[in-house]
């Protein structure tokens, strides 16, 4: 637990002054840490969430009563926060939403003093909203305990085999909440609809592959125990956990990038890392072994298409 703090402390970043109100609220009772442990865990991680964040619009996951109160799930910059803090005006149906956008570290300190434990980010960027640089296979256990993270973690090597068979690569992260998600960097010259169909397709392929362990339906009722392949966050204002956030759930886990390797073991969990642990690793990006430039859908929908009618045959 942190060291007591009253009123407020000033943080500087960037050539900027963030004032941090009520440092010693605790925003995970349960766990006393408070918004000023969240301020120090967010600097600490600045120079990996950052690039994950910049250019993109957020949603605002604010918990100003703690994590035990009710969350405000907030899309809109409200008119008090500073003018340096970047704004975004994108449409949506029937008006317009003016989102903040997360461009630096001083932003992020002052998002954490809003007790914004989690950003969510969009998976485009503000200057092409309708095509997006990440495809997003959400993956969370069919049934809760150890058995259900191992089927997480039998389906993202399937997930990632199959990318794979298609040229693309797949980035892994821990949620921190239920499961793990397998990220494609994409080029922006795919729009939504044309990725997520991508997305569903092979989704569909991998269901075919493996139907006893795999299913495509929506609806909880007919999965029968099987795990859901998820490819709904694919769309124009969804938004997916950033890499290095913090959820508000107990003991604060972190959405935490993990190498393909780490899943063969056992004691890997979605909330494995939390803001008190997930320093240990930041010696060493474990994206950084992977090529993350953003890649083209073109030949890889061929790839599907052909893998698709051949009858789902492949590695798993």
């Amino acid at each position: 637990m942190s060291e007591k703090r009253t009123d407020a402390r000033n943080v500087r970043s960037g050539g900027r002054t963030v004032r941090i109100s009520r440092p010693e609220k605790e925003l995970f009772p349960g766990d006393g840490i408070t918004k000023w442990d969240l301020v120090e865990y967010y600097r600490s991680v600045s120079r990996r969430i950052i690039p994950q964040l910049r250019g993109r619009p957020l949603m605002m996951e604010r918990h100003p009563d703690g994590i035990g109160g009710k969350p405000l799930m907030q899309k809109n910059a409200p008119d008090y926060f500073p003018d340096w803090v970047r704004r975004a005006v994108l449409p949506k149906e029937g008006g317009e939403v003016v989102h903040v956008v997360c461009d630096d570290t001083a932003t992020l300190l002052y998002l954490a003093d809003q007790a914004c434990v989690t950003p969510h980010r969009w998976l485009s960027r503000a200057d092409r909203p309708d095509h997006p640089d990440r495809l997003v296979f959400d993956l969370d256990p069919p049934s809760s305990g150890e058995s259900g993270f191992e089927e997480v973690r039998w389906t993202a090597r399937c997930c990632c085999g199959l990318l794979g068979e298609l040229g693309l690569p797949g980035l892994l992260m821990t949620t921190g909440s239920r499961g793990l998600h397998v990220i494609v960097p994409l080029d922006r010259r795919a729009d939504f609809d044309t990725v997520r169909s991508f997305a569903h397709d092979a989704a569909d392929l991998l269901a075919a592959r493996h139907p006893d362990r795999l299913t495509t339906e929506p609806r909880k009722a007919n999965r029968r125990g099987r795990l859901y392949l998820d490819i709904q966050r694919n769309a124009y204002a969804q938004t997916a956990v950033t890499p290095y956030a913090v959820r508000a759930r107990p003991g604060a886990p972190v959405a935490t990038p993990i190498d393909g390797r780490e899943l063969d073991d056992p004691e890997l969990r979605s909330d494995r890392w939390t803001l008190r642990t997930l320093r240990e690793r930041l010696a060493n990006d474990p994206w950084a072994r992977t090529d993350t430039r953003g890649r083209s859908l073109r030949a890889p929908r061929e790839r599907l298409k052909r893998l698709a009618e051949g009858g789902g045959e492949g590695e798993g």
